[in-house]
């Protein structure tokens, strides 16, 4: 599991995504207006739009505030424009980030992703500089108490999905971005619900990371995770779950 992955799943596991529904809200709203301006507001005819209500009903959005970021987004209701923007980053320990962004400033921006990076033994990189070191797939984590491999094996193969692997407590199915929702959709219609689900960006190989760098990391990852313009971040560190789950006590 890539590290952010392991990251999100115990942070969720504690609790702590909970407390932060409003700032939850406030990203996916951001997500909606854009996805609806690009491929406009019928999610029977935008997959992207599609994906993110469903993630909005997961946690609970009132379908009026969803109505409402989509009328904006396609200009049916008045509001700030959003722009997307990826930054490429040098972690601690050499690790490699990759920052999704929803600005409305990217001057503003760029110089707080700058700040905080060198201010966690980071530093802002060009462009291409560690995307390369990613492959885009969809990417469903599913915990083994929940499902018989075999099952679950039958059951993403037949959607589409490109392989099952095992990583410790969980299986992790892996597939083309083309073929995310229809995995993601028949593993929850046999009532697996999955630990994550999303079209994300995997390392195609992993950084260790231990002591004073993988402190650094962490405290990184939880301060990129507060800011309210970023939108995901994938990182190739590897960090022993007893350490993640100390930093978050």
């Amino acid at each position: 599991m890539s590290g952010h992955s392991k990251w999100h799943t115990i942070k969720h596991k504690k609790g702590a995504a909970d407390a932060k529904r409003g700032k939850i809200f406030t990203r996916l709203i951001k997500e909606l207006t854009v996805a609806a301006r690009n491929g406009g507001g019928d999610p029977a005819m935008n997959p992207r739009l599609r994906t993110i209500i469903a993630a909005a009903k997961e946690v609970n959005m009132p379908a009026d505030n969803i109505k409402k970021a989509i009328q904006r987004g396609t200009g049916e209701l008045p509001g700030v424009s959003y722009e997307e923007i990826t930054y490429e980053a040098y972690g601690p320990g050499g690790s490699a980030l990759i920052i999704e962004c929803l600005t409305d400033n990217k001057n503003r921006t760029v110089g707080e992703i700058r700040h905080t990076l060198e201010k966690h033994a980071g530093n802002l990189g060009a462009t291409n500089s560690v995307a390369w070191m990613f492959t885009k797939k969809g990417h469903v984590v599913v915990e083994k108490s929940k499902a018989d491999e075999e099952k679950l094996l039958s059951i993403a193969l037949e959607a589409g999905a490109d392989d099952v692997q095992d990583d410790g407590d969980a299986w992790e199915v892996l597939c083309d971005p083309s073929a995310f929702e229809a995995v993601r959709d028949a593993i929850k219609a046999t009532g697996i619900e999955p630990a994550s689900a999303q079209v994300a960006m995997l390392p195609q190989n992993y950084v260790k990371l231990t002591g004073t760098p993988a402190n650094q990391m962490l405290k990184l990852m939880d301060v990129l995770d507060e800011h309210e313009d970023v939108k995901q971040v994938w990182s190739n560190f590897d960090i022993e779950e007893k350490e993640i789950e100390a930093s978050l006590a």
